[in-house]
């Protein structure tokens, strides 16, 4: 198993050492998080540091997984990907043994497709996104750049979507639409 980082120790973290864990192809090597949680552990999992000590963590990591979530603004996601990138660091997609991502579907660097969750047949998933647990993305579907595709959302067929998006927990799109960048649908809507 290859070492990874996790940056980012809050509830998401959670969700995403279990999938790391039930993957089974990386080796969990400590979280980055705020320096006064430093020592404290998640899941088993110690707090190693801070953002500010990526810089030197790159020299015995190579990879890193984004782990904080995104409801409001995926600006934090953002810069911590444009920030580890830029350091050097390798970010793989990871994928639940439990979820279902069609050979003929595209997962973009760093992205998280969680347990339950579905990724049919020409669908694409971008760099850096949630796809989150029992949500589906259906065929031909485009997700941009970090987008956060809550639990039990649906996006229909064709659908395409523009980066940085939220969508809610529960929410569905009508097939073959395009949403704007940025966009953000509550829990349980409908989009048309």
């Amino acid at each position: 198993m290859k070492d990874i980082v996790l940056i980012g120790g809050g509830g998401h973290c959670k969700a995403v050492i279990d999938v790391v864990e039930q993957e089974g192809r990386f080796n969990i090597i400590g979280i980055i998080d705020k320096s006064e949680l430093c020592g404290k552990k998640i899941l088993g999992y110690q707090i190693i540091g801070n953002d500010s000590e990526l810089n030197n963590l790159v020299k015995r990591c190579k990879r890193a997984l984004i782990a904080i979530g995104q409801i409001r603004s995926p600006s934090s996601r953002i810069n911590l990907f444009d920030t580890v990138l830029r350091l050097g660091f390798i970010l793989p997609s990871v994928v639940s043994p439990r979820a279902y991502v069609s050979q003929h579907a595209s997962i973009g660097m760093g992205s998280i497709i969680m347990h339950d969750a579905i990724v049919n047949a020409g669908a694409m998933v971008g760099d850096n996104c949630i796809i989150n647990t029992k949500s589906i993305v259906e065929h031909g579907a485009i997700i941009g750049n970090h987008c956060h595709i809550s639990t039990n959302a649906v996006i229909n067929g064709d659908v395409v979507i523009g980066n940085g998006s939220f969508i809610g927990s529960g929410a569905i799109s009508k097939e073959g639409i395009k949403i704007e960048s940025n966009y953000f649908a509550k829990a349980g809507s409908v989009i048309k």
